[in-house]
């Protein structure tokens, strides 16, 4: 799986295939992609930073949509339930999904400057975790990947300290 947020890429069709595929997905399992859910998700993919839930709010607030908060962390709560977007942790903020509708182990890449997100791909049970894992018995259900560091374009602007 490819890294997008750090990297060059057409983000116009990036955009477009996203959020075609959870039109899709929606319509294959009879789910209401409502205004306010594709807005959100519009917003998420407008940009490839992480953004918390008062952030998304105030701009739908601007838009014209609800104010209170309950409307923005339900709306979060059925893009990350369905695989549109992914909650980062460290930030407490969402990010949208690189590969939405697609089951993977995702594994992030957070600037600690600008808060850029890049998505790549995490395999827990071939890596250092899944080993250990075995031997205890455990069966990994869900990790949480977040390597945090400074992006290539915070980099060569010769802002990380």
């Amino acid at each position: 799986m490819e890294s997008v947020g750090m990297t060059a890429h057409d983000h116009g069709s990036c955009k477009a295939e996203r959020l075609a595929a959870a039109h899709g997905f929606c319509d294959a399992h009879r789910l209401h992609f409502t205004a306010v859910r594709r807005r959100v998700f519009e917003i998420l993919l407008d940009e490839h930073k992480a953004l918390g839930a008062y952030d998304i709010l105030a701009r739908l607030k601007a838009e014209g949509f609800g104010s209170q908060p309950p409307v923005a962390y339900r709306t979060l709560d059925f893009l990350v339930k369905h695989g549109f977007v992914h909650r980062i942790e460290r930030l407490n903020a969402y990010v949208a999904c690189v590969h939405p509708c697609e089951t993977h182990d995702p594994a992030f890449m957070i600037c600690r400057l600008c808060n850029t997100v890049a998505e790549t791909s995490a395999l827990p049970s071939r890596g250092m975790l899944g080993p250990a894992a075995r031997e205890a018995g455990f069966e990994i259900e869900q990790t949480v990947v977040e390597a945090i560091g400074v992006c290539p374009s915070c980099r060569a602007e010769g802002v990380a300290g």
